[in-house]
């Protein structure tokens, strides 16, 4: 009767962490893709001035920080990560 009891136990577990695995692989699918067929964002390089020119006022401007500078502008669905002047990344926000 203990071995049955364990063995339940452990086919329990096995399922449920199966099943958290589904969900997690599921939410990763569903979100946006910081890859160039995802969201329409700035690219790499770009300078700050092509970025407003074509993507607007950012929501939010934060001051630049360190040595060479980086400056970070919030847009609804992404930031952008500028170095001096330039474009360095732009993260998709989840």
């Amino acid at each position: 009767m203990k071995v049955l009891s364990i063995a339940f136990v452990l086919v329990t577990a096995c399922v449920v962490t199966a099943h958290a695995d589904t969900l997690l692989l599921e939410a990763i699918e569903s979100a946006p893709t910081n890859a160039a067929s995802g969201v329409a964002r700035p690219t790499r390089g770009a300078t700050m001035d092509a970025v407003k020119a074509r993507f607007g006022e950012p929501a939010s401007v934060k001051p630049a920080v360190g040595e060479p500078p980086i400056t970070r502008w919030v847009y609804a669905g992404y930031t952008v990560y500028f170095e001096s002047d330039r474009v360095i990344d732009v993260v998709v926000h989840r």
